[in-house]
C-alpha cells in the first residue's frame, strides 16, 4: 500500500506541521512515511500545500504530486474560491474538510477520478475550545489529523496522539492530542460521490 496525502490550507493553520506529525505517527504504526511542504507566497493566510506519503514498504518516490489518495482541506473557503480544482483525488479516495456544520460542499469544485468519500469536522471550533490559537488564528492541524485517522483508518488515533504529544511535548502536546481525539469523535461522513 502507498497512500499519497495532500494537506491544503493557509499559512498559519499548521498544514506543514501536520504532514510532519503524520510521518511520525506512521513510524509509531510501524510503517514508512515521508512529508514535505510547498510554499507559494510565504505569508500568513496565503494558500499552502504540504505533502505526505505513507506506505508499508520503503518509499522511493520523491517530489510533489497533484493526484492524491487523501485530500485534507484545512480551510473550507479554499473550496469556494476554486483552489481545490488544482489537485485530483484518486478513485476510492478521501476528502476531509474543516468546515462548520451548516456548510454545503460544492462537489463540482473538485476533480474526483471515480469514487470518493467526503468527511467533515469543525476543526476551527475544536481548536478554539482547546485554546489552540496562534497570533489570533485557530490552529486546526492536529484536529485534522484526528479526522484523518477516523476517516481513513490508515493510522490509529492512539499513534496520532502519541506523535502529537512527542512533537510538541508538555501541555501544548496534551492540548493538541486532546483536540485530535475530539475531532476523531466528531468527524462524520458527509457523502460518497461518484464522478
Amino acid at each position: 500500500m502507498l497512500y499519497e496525502i495532500i494537506f491544503y490550507g493557509r499559512g498559519g493553520q499548521g498544514g506543514v506541521t501536520a504532514a510532519n506529525i503524520l510521518v511520525h505517527a506512521a513510524l509509531y504504526q510501524k510503517i514508512y512515511g515521508q512529508g514535505f511542504p510547498f510554499f507559494g507566497a510565504e505569508r500568513r493566510g496565503a494558500p499552502v500545500m504540504a505533502f505526505a506519503r505513507i506506505s508499508d514498504k520503503p518509499i522511493v518516490r520523491h517530489g510533489m504530486f497533484y493526484e492524491a489518495d487523501v485530500l485534507i482541506i484545512l480551510d473550507h473557503k479554499l473550496i469556494d474560491i476554486g483552489a481545490t480544482k488544482k489537485v485530483y483525488v484518486r478513485d476510492n479516495g478521501y476528502v476531509i474538510v474543516n468546515m462548520p456544520s451548516d456548510y454545503e460542499i460544492d462537489y463540482g469544485k473538485f476533480n474526483i477520478l471515480g469514487k470518493a468519500r467526503f468527511y467533515g469536522v469543525n476543526a476551527k471550533k475544536i481548536a478554539l475550545e482547546n485554546k489552540l490559537v496562534v497570533a489570533g488564528w485557530p490552529v486546526v492541524n492536529t484536529s485534522m489529523l484526528g479526522a484523518f485517522s477516523k476517516a481513513t483508518k490508515i493510522i490509529g488515533i492512539e499513534n496520532i496522539m502519541k506523535a502529537i504529544e512527542s512533537y510538541f511535548g508538555g501541555r501544548i502536546g496534551e492540548a493538541n492530542a486532546k483536540a485530535a481525539f475530539q475531532a476523531y469523535n466528531e468527524t462524520r461522513l458527509i457523502k460518497e460521490v461518484n464522478m
